[in-house]
Order: C-alpha cells, then structure tokens, then sequence
C-alpha cells in the first residue's frame, strides 16, 4: 500500500520528480524506489517470458524446427523478440534511475523521462499484441507429444499478461514525472519573464505610492492648526 501511494504521489522535491542532484547515495532507499521495483518485475517477467519460448517452445520435426504455438514460426519469434528487449530496456532504465538523481541539467532529466514514457508506453502495447496472438495461436496448436513443453507455452502466454501492467505501470510514472516537470517549467518561466517582472515591480510601486498618500489623514494638519489659533487671544489693534 506504501508503494501505491508513493506511485500516486510523485513528488521528491526536485526537477521532474527526482531528488536533489549530488545527494548522497542510500542503497535501501533507491532498492524501493517504486520505480526501480516495478521495473524489476518487468525484468523478471521478460526473462521468464522469453526463457520459457526458447527452451521449450520449439521442437524438432521431420528435421525441422516447428514452433508450438501452432507451428507458427512468427510467434515463438516474437515472443521471443519482445522478451529480450524488454529484459535489456529493464536494465537499461534501473541503471537509468540511478543516474537520474545525479543529473543537474533539467534538459537531461526531461529527455530521460520522455523516453522512459515512450518505450514503456511502446512496450506495453506489443505485449498487450504478444498476449492475445499467442493465446490465439496456442487455443488453436494440437497438444505436443505427452505434453511436453505446453506449461512453458502456457506461463509465456500469462507474464505476456503480467508485462501489460508492469509496463504501463512504468508508462503512468513516467507520465507523472512529467506533469511534475512540466508544472515546474511553467512556474519559473512566468517568474523569470522580464515582462512579468516589470509588471508586477510596477504594479507594486503603484500600490506603495497608494498606501503613502492615504495613510495620513488630509485634515489632520489644518485641525491643529485651528486648534493653535483658538487658543491664542484675541489682541485689539491700537490706533
């Protein structure tokens, strides 16, 4: 439930969700970053996905390969295909995370992001496609001979599943981080605009200059100089 709400709520205090550049190094802390735990079991899922294809999905016939999701090569292959570059981009991306909070520039940090949310994005799409075209093609393969290899075929088929959350899971991270980065940019580019600075130095020497000429009262000199004169007495001029 604490990793949920760490998803829901990405917000470590620096640029585009990541914390302060230079910091120190905690390995517990980065272990359970929900980023770095969600794309280990995408890491783990893709190696079952494609271990499970290569080694048993395909069998010897007639002194050819035949692949058992109705001998349909393209499936095994992409299955496959898919599997070990998401099992590569995995790693890429945790090794990723860990350089991310030592980037100072906000350029870099954005570029990472984008194409965090792009290839997770990507990658949960083909294998939401991986998914159902193995399902199809195995519903439709005869049994292989005493069974063997079709429990391999058949947990391919659930952590293609299992990879559609994992990696748009990644995706809605990366989404988030973005939103924060890009709320960030806003908010420096309106105070630093020099438009925007002037206006409002301007708006606020109007108000300055308000406040002066009402602060004192318009007839608080003449009153006094009133109540001076009454109490002077009245002198009759000689002739």
């Amino acid at each position: 439930m604490d990793v949920l709400n760490q998803i829901l709520n990405i917000n470590a205090g620096g640029a585009y969700g990541g914390g302060k550049a230079g910091g120190a190094f905690d390995p517990v802390t980065f272990a359970m970053k929900p980023q770095v735990v969600i794309r280990a079991l995408c890491w783990l899922f893709s190696i079952v996905v494609f271990g499970c294809i290569s080694s048993e999905g395909w069998v010897e016939k007639d002194g050819k390969d035949m692949c058992l999701y109705n001998n349909d090569g393209m499936a095994c292959k992409y299955g496959n295909t898919i599997g070990i570059f998401g099992f590569l981009a995995s790693m890429y991306f945790i090794g990723g995370e860990f350089m991310f909070e030592r980037m100072s520039s906000v350029k870099s940090r954005k570029r990472y992001v984008m194409g965090d949310m792009a290839f997770s994005a990507a990658w949960a799409f083909l294998y939401f496609i991986a998914f159902f075209y193995l399902w199809s093609q195995w519903s439709a393969a005869p049994m292989p001979p005493q069974g063997i290899g079709a429990g391999s075929m058949k947990t391919a088929i659930v952590f293609c599943f299992f990879n559609i959350f994992s990696w748009a899971l990644c995706a809605f991270m990366a989404y988030k981080r973005f939103l924060i980065g890009a709320g960030d940019e806003f908010t420096s580019a309106f105070e630093t605009d020099p438009a925007n600075v002037v206006h409002q130095q301007a708006y606020s020497y109007s108000m300055d200059n308000d406040n002066e000429q009402y602060s004192a009262s318009p007839f608080g000199q003449p009153q006094q100089g009133m109540e001076q004169q009454s109490g002077m007495e009245y002198q009759q001029p000689t002739y």
